[in-house]
């Protein structure tokens, strides 16, 4: 495996990932976001989305990743703020760049991470899935501290719902989006996570 998943600073206890009853992570900052409803009744978690987010775009560490999860970003504070400031979108996890997790909405509720989607022929990719949000950027590494918190938060939700696969936010909604873009290195991470190469959706550009 790869050099940088083994290194930088180990993540809480193992334990600590994994979702208690009502759908929280102990080992997680929690950050309420009102951006979210009720999954349909019955249907399970199957998929979990990786997306890459910044804001402003290229910038790390601001806050306003939480503001916007929680419709408190000021659009005087950055030009590109104006345009998406009315948009209502969330997702269950972060990961920042120093690998602190922070959760917005309940496992068991649907976050509105994923928008207009499609997983191997399945629609409305929130009804089923998990999103989580790494701070970064299509043209930029992620952190081995990220790495290190991603696997470890993956590997505790394989554990305890039935995720049938991985997926990145480019896999579901093509041509739309492209995060969590080419720095994302989906071998090492499958690996560290404990994801079976099967649960993986194909694409050209992966193994």
């Amino acid at each position: 495996m790869p050099e940088h998943v083994h290194g930088g600073p180990a993540p809480a206890a193992p334990a600590a990932f994994g979702p208690d009853p009502s759908g929280w992570v102990p080992a997680a900052r929690r950050v309420p976001s009102p951006n979210f409803d009720a999954r349909p009744a019955g249907l399970p978690v199957e998929l979990v989305v990786i997306h890459n987010i910044s804001l402003p775009p290229g910038q790390f560490g601001s806050g306003d990743i939480e503001a916007f999860f929680q419709n408190r970003l000021d659009p005087a504070r950055h030009p590109f703020f104006a345009t998406i400031h009315d948009v209502r979108v969330s997702a269950h996890f972060l990961v920042t760049r120093t690998g602190e997790l922070v959760q917005f909405v309940s496992c068991l509720d649907r976050a509105w991470h994923a928008g207009q989607s499609e997983f191997l022929g399945r629609p409305r990719c929130n009804d089923f899935s998990i999103g989580i949000e790494i701070e970064g950027s299509d043209d930029q590494p992620f952190t081995l501290a990220q790495y290190h918190t991603a696997a470890a938060l993956v590997r505790a939700l394989l554990a305890a719902y039935p995720v049938r696969a991985l997926a990145g936010h480019s896999d579901i909604a093509p041509g739309r989006k492209t995060d969590p873009g080419p720095h994302f290195d989906w071998t090492a991470f499958a690996a560290a996570a404990g994801v079976a190469a099967g649960m993986l959706p194909y694409r050209k550009d992966r193994p």
